[in-house]
């Protein structure tokens, strides 16, 4: 199998059965090498992120939509037309015509060759919304919940921000290492935790042997909020795949204990190898549905309790482009509905003078700020220290939303 074509396997799944770019990508055919598995990567990201603009750049041509297959191999192909320099247009349209059925050959090579002919369709609206919708792929339903939510300039700024590559960034675990050591192996370190490489980061050794693992900075910044101690009695309940449980102990100094939750066995079993491998032991994993209460947590038990909770993911679209084509307005509810449950669920477990952090990955007032309000409004007993939203322009980095809220004591 080449490159192209397992990137076409891909994006077909991806695209028209709700598949996610990441997992379909972990099975790769044992022939391709690397290099093809980098081209199979840049191929499907970059073919989600202008998913829209590419099928406007040829979808004027025909008289009624392809199969799913075709329309994918268009897309595909179009990306590497119009945003690939290094291939030449004679190769991606010669590989094109060979990835097709006989029925299929004539058909997509006068669509390209018109295409390449053509070169740029431009956006024929002039609506500021519509037009960015357009050009940088979102749907316009979710310009305009972020015009709503933050203005029009942001939400702008926002959908042009999400059509730039994602770095990846590592942060530290000075459970076995320091900065030091870091940045005179070549980390470049952005704060006091997170740092950019310029390689693979998962080919270092200092990946393998846990001195660092992958982690978005905003998502780190996230376990910071809980203000930890050594010794304390820690709930992370929405933990898999475990970063921010490896943090939290990791500010814990390894010291205290930790109970890490997540409702899909599949999901906690990847928790205890990321703990072995970062020198933690004092996670304790538990599979349990988070709405639901747990028989084996007391009232008042913990100190503090962190609430990753799962959202619509709208403030990662740079690192999963798809999620724009899978979330539907209607999602939204269902999704804020599960949130309500997990808050309410898990607070009783919280003592007084104990700290709850709540955070998403979503930029969505009605999954952040409008949630916590109602949580405090429904648990008088809390009060909110802080909130905030990381739009992911400011730091190069995911959308992330935190508030940090306090149980109040007896007194």
């Amino acid at each position: 199998m080449s490159a192209r074509s397992y990137a076409l396997q891909v994006l077909e799944q991806v695209i028209y059965h709700d598949a996610y770019a990441s997992l379909a990508m972990r099975r790769p055919d044992k022939d391709l090498s690397r290099e093809d598995m980098g081209l199979v990567s840049e191929l499907v990201y970059g073919t989600l992120r202008n998913l829209t603009w590419l099928e406007y750049q040829w979808n004027d041509l025909v008289k009624k939509k392809p199969s799913s297959r075709i329309s994918a191999l268009l897309d595909m192909t179009v990306y590497q037309l119009l945003f690939l320099d290094r291939i030449p247009a004679y190769a991606a349209v010669d590989e094109a015509v060979r990835l097709c059925g006989k029925h299929d050959k004539g058909f997509v090579n006068a669509i390209l060759r018109n295409v390449q002919r053509r070169g740029v369709r431009e956006a024929e609206v002039t609506d500021r919304l519509e037009r960015c919708a357009l050009m940088t792929s979102h749907p316009l339903w979710l310009l305009k919940l972020w015009k709503a939510h933050y203005g029009e300039d942001t939400a702008v700024a926002i959908a042009e921000f999400n059509q730039t590559r994602a770095f990846v960034y590592g942060r530290i675990n000075t459970l076995k290492t320091d900065r030091a050591q870091l940045e005179a192996d070549g980390a470049v370190f952005v704060n006091d935790l997170s740092f950019t490489y310029d390689g693979v980061l998962t080919d270092t050794d200092w990946f393998r042997e846990g001195k660092a693992v992958v982690q978005d900075v905003s998502s780190a910044l996230i376990p910071v909020l809980l203000n930890l101690r050594p010794g304390m009695k820690v709930l992370d309940v929405c933990a898999a795949p475990g970063t921010k449980t490896q943090e939290i102990a990791m500010l814990m100094e390894n010291c205290g204990e930790i109970t890490a939750m997540d409702i899909y066995p599949e999901r906690a079993a990847l928790i205890p190898p990321l703990m072995a491998r970062t020198g933690v032991d004092i996670v304790k994993v538990k599979t349990g549905d988070a709405c639901i209460r747990q028989k084996d947590f007391a009232d008042n038990s913990f100190d503090r309790i962190l609430i990753d909770a799962p959202c619509s993911g709208l403030g990662d679209l740079r690192h999963k482009p798809e999620i724009r084509f899978h979330v539907k307005p209607e999602d939204l509810n269902a999704i804020a509905n599960v949130q309500k449950q997990i808050l309410d669920t898990s607070c009783g477990y919280l003592k007084p003078d104990g700290i709850l952090v709540y955070s998403t990955c979503t930029l969505n007032r009605k999954e952040n700020e409008y949630q916590t309000a109602l949580f405090i409004d429904r648990h008088p007993e809390f009060e909110l220290i802080s909130e905030k939203t990381y739009m992911p322009m400011e730091n190069r980095s995911d959308g992330f939303y935190a508030a940090v809220m306090r149980k109040k004591g007896n007194s």
